[in-house]
């Protein structure tokens, strides 16, 4: 019987701001929120409101979970990588 796999997730990247603001995160709590909420774009990156801006740039986008207190900004690239441009608040 061929094993059925679920949907593909997208892969996440980090900006260099983005993986700098991750290095300064020492709350296993604030992890675990900012943990959750990449799984969330990872599964579904059309999730987050479009930010307005120009159609000469990658459209950004904004993402957030009002339970965890955490937003993001990330953008789509045409392979559906999602690349997180800052990571804004836990």
């Amino acid at each position: 019987m061929p094993h059925q796999h679920g949907p593909r997730r997208a892969r996440i990247a980090f900006s260099d701001a983005a993986a700098k603001q991750l290095e300064s995160i020492t709350s296993e709590a604030e992890l675990h929120a900012l943990d959750r909420a990449l799984v969330v774009v990872s599964v579904d990156p059309d999730i987050g409101e479009p930010l307005p801006g120009d159609s000469a740039n990658p459209q950004l986008r904004q993402y957030t979970d009002d339970v965890e207190r955490v937003r993001l900004l990330y953008w789509v690239t045409a392979l559906r990588t999602v690349v997180v441009v800052a990571y804004i608040e836990v």
